[in-house]
């Protein structure tokens, strides 16, 4: 089993095109969790007209690929909440100059 840890450090590979950061320091993981052997990723874009959200979903694919988990991993996309600079890690905003 995976843990939830080792999840959130892959996917701080994947970095946002438009912004040049992690998706994880950039706030746009909103949970990672497992239930009954499903690991589920909740992705929060910075907009819902994001037209990088296919290119950081196929990020995601290839993590979820390299820990073997793909098969049992879903990811949701949270077109509801709205994505704000106050979701950004304190060491990414300081390298922002926010």
């Amino acid at each position: 089993m995976v843990k939830i840890e080792d999840i959130l450090n892959k996917l701080r590979e994947v970095t946002d095109p438009e912004l040049g950061y992690d998706i994880v320091s950039l706030g746009e993981i909103e949970d990672v969790r497992e239930e009954n052997g499903m690991y589920i990723i909740k992705f929060l874009p910075t907009s819902p007209l994001c037209p990088f959200i296919s290119a950081i979903l196929e990020q995601i694919d290839e993590k979820l690929k390299e820990l073997n988990i793909y098969e049992n991993s879903k990811i949701e996309i949270d077109f509801e909440n709205k994505w704000s600079l106050d979701r950004i890690s304190p060491e990414v905003r300081k390298q922002l100059g926010i």
